[in-house]
């Protein structure tokens, strides 16, 4: 069957219509204070307000509202989960496990050898000196 030239481009006109997807703006409600209830929200509502904005920033940010830009840029960005700020007196708690645990270290190492038996008597010098000449002598 053959088409016009116009009834293609109708044709062609309404598919691009269909194929092209907008998403909604999200709404005020659900960005306000993000920054306070993020770390409050269960993971999945996380997801799906991120996957909302991702699926938000693919049109011309122009016409993305300011609160979606914000939300966007806290989300990317902000300090939560691994850039979120240490706790304080962290690092004083890191340094004394670390020394208590070379301590329990040093405290086995010394303990084992304080245990284990003397060297043994081949181990002197003379009897290193007696065994290299008897190799000698031999020609071994």
């Amino acid at each position: 069957l053959r088409t016009t030239g116009t009834a293609a481009a109708a044709l062609r006109s309404s598919v691009r219509a269909t194929q092209t997807r907008r998403a909604h703006a999200i709404s005020n409600p659900t960005l306000a204070n993000i920054e306070k209830r993020w770390e409050a929200m269960p993971p999945q509502e996380q997801a799906d307000l991120w996957m909302a904005l991702r699926d938000r920033m693919k049109v011309d940010w122009t016409e993305m509202t300011l609160q979606e830009k914000k939300a966007a840029y806290w989300i990317a960005f902000g300090p939560h989960g691994p850039r979120a700020q240490t706790p304080p007196g962290e690092g004083k708690q890191v340094f004394w496990y670390t020394m208590g645990g070379l301590a329990v270290t040093a405290v086995l190492f010394f303990g084992i050898r304080a245990g284990a038996r003397g060297t043994p008597h081949t181990m002197n010098k003379e009897y290193q000196e007696a065994s290299d000449a008897y190799l000698k002598e031999n020609n071994v």
